[in-house]
């Protein structure tokens, strides 16, 4: 078994159990759900750097990354830095994060929020939705085309955008349709955890041009921002490279004035 086979075997516990203690209706009163969202499409498009910056307490990979931080100042510090949204992880597991993390980040922020999670049922898009969220990662990886096609047409209803996050040919021929917003590459192998920025090369012509392309892992300089920009990806999720020093908000606007500067 791999690790992302243990980590979707025990989100369907965790889903199974978060349907008993907090029901649908418990989210759909939410204040937050029917508030209006913030387009992180219409964000990057209008971005000279592209830049989505990750908190990210821990990983299966890395153990811990910075458990120290506090989620609003890094928040606020990915604001002031002029990154174009804010990703945030809500496994707790294995990654240390939790929906509170995105509801923090939503009274923080205006960016536009991702809620990054492992997304196998409708139920996670109303906890989504009642927590802040505006846009959800969906992983090709784990869900079949009847799946993604229903999920995401289903966070599309509540007013959430979809990034479909794909890792082959094989992933993108089968989940390319209509209820999609951006088609993120990951290239960190999610069954052995290595990673490759030329998985972003080798997949970005595959990609129609009504997505927004978005490459994500193991971008850690401004030159390989330069050189996928080439490829036609204007998003860029980054967490570690940011998130492993004592100022991730600081770090975020070094990186970006690089960007700004290089172009």
């Amino acid at each position: 078994m791999t690790i992302l086979d243990k980590i979707i075997a025990d989100k369907k516990v965790e889903v199974d159990l978060r349907k008993k203690l907090f029901p649908v209706h418990y989210w759909e009163k939410s204040p937050l759900f029917e508030s209006d969202t913030y387009s992180i499409t219409s964000s990057l498009q209008s971005s000279t750097s592209g830049i989505i910056a990750e908190h990210k307490r821990r990983s299966p990979s890395k153990q811990n990354i910075n458990s120290s931080l506090s989620l609003i100042d890094v928040a606020k510090g990915y604001e002031a830095a002029g990154v174009s949204g804010m990703s945030v992880l809500t496994d707790g597991k294995y990654f240390g994060g939790s929906l509170e993390d995105l509801t923090l980040a939503r009274a923080t922020t205006k960016l536009p929020l991702l809620r990054k999670e492992f997304i196998i049922d409708e139920y996670q898009l109303l906890e989504a939705k009642a927590h802040g969220a505006d846009l959800i990662l969906l992983i090709a990886a784990v869900l079949s085309r009847k799946e993604i096609e229903m999920l995401s047409a289903f966070a599309q209803s509540l007013g959430l955008e979809v990034l479909l996050e794909v890792h082959s040919l094989e992933e993108i021929e089968k989940s390319i349709m209509p209820s999609l917003d951006l088609l993120g590459v990951n290239n960190r192998n999610l069954k052995t955890f290595e990673v490759d920025l030329n998985t972003s090369r080798k997949l970005a012509e595959m990609i129609p041009s009504d997505f927004v392309k978005v490459s994500e892992s193991g971008i850690s300089t401004t030159e390989s921002i330069k050189d996928l920009k080439n490829y036609g990806y204007q998003g860029f999720l980054i967490g570690e490279n940011f998130m492993k020093t004592d100022d991730p908000g600081k770090s975020a606007v070094e990186f970006i004035k690089t960007i700004d500067y290089e172009a």
